[in-house]
């Protein structure tokens, strides 16, 4: 074979090759944009201010521990927890056997005295007699006069020792003196109790409260007669306008919180014992939204969150005003308005104008949003 033959195999070949890389080339397309997927968070309507939320029990707002005013044993107890009790309504009863004893005595003791009184009266007017016939001396007369009025005040005292007897004998019975509930009994039949320990306690009719607990870091937000909301578990549609009546003093030694009492108007609705919660507004607070914690993130020393456009699929920083942080997440003042969506995950890979996937777009809006060539139908 000739070297011109076998230079024109050689340039056939390498044509060939040259044209199938070409066609190889149009066949592989250009690799597509990855979408980055993202969580959003929908901004919704302005706050009102952090939201101080408590719970407590509602409670009369007059509350009687009462007890006997004498010491002894409990022979009955009258009424349960729950019951209803009015003036003069008897709770329980002690032995007064040793009571009655002693009025048996106070009323000898007077017997004693008015006999007394009679003997004295008669030596006095005796002795009057006397010395008006110049018989006995004038001492004698003084004598027997200081002995009646001596007898006089015997009297008296044994009068007043046995009202006292009778007194302590009708104090055997632990009577109410108005209109409530029993809240709680302190004591049982058969048990003895000394004077003034509580036995019957009573949850006066009339106005009702709330009592909380508040920590040390929100008391200051808390003041008599300030105005918060009262809504209750068992009613869900029930929201009362309550008023702060009482701002404890000092802490509670055990769970170092202060008790604040709030007054409620009066509603039908409400009963002893029902969960309520108090909701108050901190003083100077301002409108403001909320959004996730981790929507917030920091660039050249400012705080800032990502902007989803859902529109085109893409994201844009913007400087925001933080007004604070509540327990699931952060309050900003300025920088957001309702209606707009920020990524709410994953802000640290975000980047200026970047292509995201959003959520609960359609396939072909995302293929919109994607920036590939088209590949080339060509085969050769």
């Amino acid at each position: 074979m000739s070297s011109f033959s076998k230079l024109s195999i050689g340039f056939a070949l390498a044509s060939t090759l040259v044209l199938l890389a070409g066609c190889s080339e149009e066949k592989k397309p250009e690799a597509a944009e990855v979408l980055r997927p993202i969580k959003i968070a929908e901004i919704g309507a302005a706050d009102e201010g952090r939201a101080l939320v408590y719970s407590g029990s509602v409670r009369a707002r007059k509350q009687m521990d009462l007890g006997f005013r004498v010491a002894g044993k409990i022979t009955e107890r009258l009424v349960d927890v729950g019951e209803r009790v009015t003036p003069g309504t008897v709770l329980a009863r002690l032995d007064a056997v040793d009571l009655q004893l002693a009025v048996r005595r106070a009323e000898a003791d007077l017997a004693s005295a008015e006999k007394q009184v009679e003997i004295s009266a008669l030596a006095r007017r005796r002795a009057e007699n006397l010395a008006s016939k110049n018989i006995a001396p004038q001492a004698e007369l003084e004598q027997s006069v200081l002995a009646a009025d001596q007898a006089l005040s015997a009297r008296q005292s044994a009068v007043s020792a046995l009202e006292q007897a009778r007194n302590q004998v009708a104090y055997a019975e632990l009577k109410s003196d108005v209109n409530g509930i029993v809240t709680a009994v302190s004591a049982e039949a058969g048990q003895v109790v000394s004077a003034g320990t509580p036995v019957i306690s009573v949850a006066v009719d009339g106005e009702k409260e709330i009592e909380i607990a508040v920590p040390e870091n929100d008391i200051a937000q808390f003041r008599p007669g300030k105005t918060v909301s009262a809504s209750f578990w068992s009613y869900r549609d029930l929201t009362l306008e309550g008023k702060v009546r009482e701002v404890a003093g000092s802490a509670n030694t055990q769970s170092r919180t202060f008790a604040v009492r709030v007054s409620l108007p009066d509603d039908e609705q409400l009963r002893l014992g029902m969960t309520g919660m108090i909701t108050a507004r901190t003083d100077g607070a301002v409108a403001a939204y909320s959004v996730p914690l981790a929507a917030v993130t920091e660039k050249d020393g400012k705080k800032i969150v990502w902007i989803v456009d859902k529109a085109k699929g893409t994201v844009h920083s913007r400087i925001v005003t933080v007004a604070g942080f509540t327990d699931d997440g952060v309050r900003i003042a300025e920088g957001v308005k309702p209606g707009e969506a920020v990524v709410a995950a994953g802000t640290q890979f975000m980047a200026e104008d970047m292509k995201v996937k959003v959520p609960g777009a359609t396939t072909a809006e995302a293929e919109g949003n994607t920036q590939t060539a088209p590949a080339s139908a060509d085969r050769s």
